[in-house]
């Protein structure tokens, strides 16, 4: 059995729908429901079965022996919030609950992969998996990096693999329960279907309007990369998951424009709540990863916003 850890989340159901591909179906699927309409994410799926994440939670601190048939694990889950200001809130779901994964997949002997972010690095410009690069600018970023120094403490005594993956901007199906925390080209699409016109951020952090520029890498590549580590349990890290190019959110809006054949482009004033917490550039280094031996190509952008923007007509 695979435990997929907020399996019913936009990237978790990803993962499901990629394991169903390869004929996986003794899956187990651990979140929070609270949010009811996420469960359209896995209607289509087929798993094993499902836990709320804080029943999960005490069946780990007494071992329950109905875990011990868990051959793997994907931790998805994670409150992925950046603007979240409440760092115990934060440090509880996203650093504790982890942890408390961590120690259970080393006594069992089986590998985790588990979800990390580039909000790790902050508003540097490098972004390479090394400690010199890392300066988070919000708690959600500090509660990922703290996990990622964790894991790298403990490679060296691991008793099965360990793989943190630094996810960049992630774009694709499945997203639509993430209200504002949903990728810029969901709210474009959006936004330009109901008053045909898309809207970005004015410039900031020395960039020109719209021209904030970000990885945007596609989900099914981020599930690729997860489902590759699974197949390779010889490697423990932590590794970028970008497409190694920076686009600017205008090439987005262009490719919104461009796909509905009408719509037009206008910039908002930047929030004041953003303002030395937010990413204008960031690009994934993939040395690490194509070291590791993973050699697939990244969807480029106007594909992978093709593709994307195809579901979204077709899921209104």
């Amino acid at each position: 059995m695979i435990l997929v850890t907020g399996g019913a989340g936009f990237i978790g159901s990803n993962v499901v729908h990629g394991l169903n591909a390869r004929g996986h179906r003794d899956i187990l699927v651990v979140d929070d429901l609270e949010q009811g309409d996420k469960f359209r994410n896995l209607v289509d799926a087929r798993i094993s079965d499902y836990i709320d994440k804080d029943d999960f939670a005490r069946m780990l601190e007494r071992d329950d022996p109905s875990l011990r048939r868990i051959e793997a694990v994907l931790h998805q889950g994670a409150c992925s919030d950046t603007t979240v200001r409440d760092g115990r809130f934060m440090m509880k779901q996203n650093y504790e609950s982890s942890k408390a994964l961590l120690t259970f997949a080393q006594a069992r002997r089986i590998p985790m992969i588990y979800a990390s972010s580039a909000a790790t690095y902050g508003g540097g410009d490098r972004f390479v998996e090394e400690p010199s690069c890392e300066a988070p600018l919000n708690v959600y970023g500090y509660s990922k990096l703290l996990f990622d120094q964790r894991v790298r403490d403990a490679i060296p005594m691991r008793t099965a693999p360990v793989v943190g993956l630094r996810y960049f901007n992630v774009y694709g199906p499945r997203e639509q329960h993430k209200a504002k925390m949903a990728s810029v080209a969901f709210h474009l699409h959006h936004q330009l279907l109901q008053t045909d016109r898309v809207r970005l951020f004015v410039g900031s952090g020395g960039y020109g309007d719209g021209e904030q520029r970000r990885d945007l890498v596609h989900v099914d590549d981020v599930v690729a990369v997860n489902l590759w580590f699974l197949d390779h349990p010889d490697h423990s890290g932590i590794y970028n998951v970008g497409t190694g190019a920076a686009r600017p959110f205008n090439d987005v809006a262009k490719a919104v424009i461009g796909f509905h054949g009408r719509g037009a482009l206008e910039y908002i004033p930047f929030p004041d709540t953003l303002v030395g917490r937010y990413q204008s550039y960031t690009q994934a280094d993939l040395s690490a990863l194509r070291r590791a031996g993973y050699t697939a190509p990244f969807t480029a952008l106007e594909a992978g916003m093709s593709s994307y923007l195809r579901w979204l007509t077709d899921h209104p």
